[in-house]
């Protein structure tokens, strides 16, 4: 077998969902058959979607999608089948391991037991599975090929160096389920083409494409020839099947002229875990050479923008909504999230409520009403003064002799969060809150106020880059979408009069670095003072955020895009007396 034709199906799977991701298998099976397709691979966990979290701590969980496995076996027919899954293995210790099944004409040949567990971040594998420690090697005719999951393929010394340097391997599969990060998508890249190029072998990567949750899955997946080269690319936020031609001569041709390789292979120490499984080769009819597709990486600001509509979309679909609702200031922050909404959804399927009080300017609604025809919404407006009025008459007496502040301020926030849940109760709309990073690291939100909804969009978008992706959006159409002054005025929740955000905080362009510096690299106030940043601006931003940790506890959840996102990444205590500052 000179040429060995791939598929990677890079699939869009829902946690939980067996029946529906299995279907979703099979019908990639029978694509791949389609495409001539000699080896099709499927995504860590495929089956039962990732990550399930301790829906892996119920037996018949782990009994389900070891039946759809089995359920599986007879679209295999002619193929051999790289899938993800849960597997306990009926031993003393009744051990669950993450697994890669392979199956070959309805056959289960072999389970690949991952060896590394993430136990960092949003990973907390070591809570589920147990590590494998077989480094299997798989003939196919005089193909020879290994497998690994997601995070094996990160140490340099992991299984696929084993597999290629004492077993032979031309080809390492890498099937997995690694969540979306700003430009994370390029990093994997350069690491799956120093694996290849490291070990003269062909390296195939076939990754989880949807959101869960707070996660998402950018897809990306990807095959690296033998000297490094992208020579496949699947498209990032999309499910796609891809399919190329492996020439394995290739390979046998670079590790000629490499003497270093052949000399570290013939001092390699034997490994009694690398297990040599041979497959049966089907006749394949003669093929077309098929052109591999190599899609072009998104630039930042779309990148970004995607990801956001596509954590939106499934979010949405997945819990079985099929319209949103979110309020309408006029302001940067729910423009965008109203423009995102309808990326994902449609605009039928978006409802933006304003909700004027007193103190809310007339430009404000304006704009709000010029938003939302520009975005084709359903747009309503149902002013709060009233209501407003009658909690100030009701809090009158016990309020009487103080001055006005924040709690006055306040209810006009929580009219308008219980108005729309009001909505969402009547008419089945999930309530997006509009929030973005930066307010949510310094707690400027009200509790069961603005904060108050089922999906926070911009949970993990600083503010800075909200300017960033409004100007992305008003460049996607002939004219722009976000009125232009939403993009000029200063920022303000308009609770009292002629307020702005830079009363109560440092201008954002302190608040976003200060913010980026603090939760995503750990640095110490003196760390960040080195940085330029004024002490007391750093201990000021650096008190709120530590302040407002019972706020963010009870805020919805959120997209990851960031390094470290408030939720899973993020984990401090709530009563906690340590400030190393001021």
């Amino acid at each position: 077998m000179s040429t060995l034709r791939l598929v990677l199906a890079q699939l869009n799977m829902t946690v939980g969902d067996i029946g529906g991701n299995s279907r979703q298998i099979e019908a990639g099976l029978e694509e791949a058959r389609s495409l001539g397709a000699d080896i099709v691979v499927f995504p860590e966990m495929a089956i039962i979607g990732y990550p399930a979290e301790d829906l892996l701590l119920k037996p018949d969980f782990i009994r389900t999608a070891r039946d759809a496995l089995d359920g599986l076996r007879p679209a295999t027919r002619g193929l051999i089948a790289i899938i993800g899954l849960p597997y306990a293995v009926a031993d003393a210790a009744h051990a669950l391991y993450n697994v890669a099944a392979v199956l070959q004409d309805g056959e289960l040949v072999n389970l690949y037991r991952k060896q590394y567990l993430p136990n960092y971040g949003v990973f907390d594998e070591q809570r589920y599975f147990q590590s494998g420690d077989a480094s299997p090697v798989f003939r196919l005719g005089d193909v020879r090929f290994g497998l690994s999951i997601c995070e094996d393929i990160w140490y340099p010394d992991g299984p696929h160096r084993r597999q290629a340097l004492q077993g032979g391997a031309q080809l390492l599969i890498n099937i997995s389920a690694s969540p979306y990060r700003i430009g994370y998508g390029l990093e994997r890249e350069r690491l799956m083409a120093k694996r290849a190029a490291d070990n003269n072998a062909f390296l195939a990567y076939c990754n989880l494409v949807g959101g869960q949750d707070e996660l998402l899955f950018d897809g990306h997946s990807l095959v690296c020839s033998p000297d490094g080269e992208i020579i496949a690319r699947g498209s990032q936020f999309e499910p796609a099947l891809i399919a190329v031609d492996l020439d394995l001569g290739q390979v046998k041709r670079l590790r000629i002229q490499d003497p270093g390789r052949r000399q570290e292979a013939g001092e390699a120490k034997s490994d009694d875990e690398l297990i040599d499984i041979e497959l049966t080769a089907a006749q394949k009819p003669v093929r077309e050479p098929v052109k591999a597709f190599v899609a072009e990486p998104l630039k930042y600001e779309a990148e970004v923008y995607s990801a956001l509509a596509l954590g939106t979309r499934d979010y949405v679909r997945k819990n079985g909504f099929r319209n949103v609702v979110l309020g309408l200031s006029g302001g940067v922050d729910s423009s965008l999230t109203a423009a995102i909404a309808v990326e994902a959804i449609g605009p039928a399927n978006v409802v933006g409520v304003a909700m004027p009080s007193r103190y809310s300017s007339g430009h404000g609604l304006d704009d709000a009403a010029t938003l939302a025809h520009n975005l084709g919404i359903d747009y309503r407006v149902i002013p709060i003064d009233g209501t407003y009025q009658a909690f100030l008459d009701m809090v009158a007496e016990p309020f009487a002799g103080l001055k006005p502040d924040t709690a006055e301020e306040n209810i006009q926030a929580r009219i308008r969060g219980t108005l729309l849940m009001a909505l969402s109760n009547k008419f089945g709309w999930l309530v997006l809150t509009t929030g973005n990073k930066s307010e949510v690291a310094v707690g400027y939100s009200t509790l069961y106020g603005d904060s108050a909804g089922g999906f926070s969009v911009l949970k993990d978008v600083p503010k800075m880059l909200v300017y960033e992706l409004c100007q992305h959006v008003n460049s996607l159409g002939r004219q722009p979408v976000i009125p232009e002054r939403v993009l000029k005025k200063a920022p303000s929740a308009e609770l009292r009069p002629d307020q702005r955000d830079s009363d109560s905080l440092p201008e954002y362009e302190i608040v976003d670095p200060v913010m980026r510096a603090y939760i995503e690299e750990n640095l110490t106030a003196g760390e960040i003072a080195e940085r330029g940043f004024e002490r007391q601006d750093i201990e000021r931003i650096l008190q709120l955020i530590d302040n407002s940790e019972f706020k963010r506890r009870q805020s919805p959840p959120g997209i990851k895009i960031t390094p470290r996102a408030f939720g899973k990444d993020w984990r401090l205590p709530i009563t906690n007396a340590y400030r190393p500052y001021g």
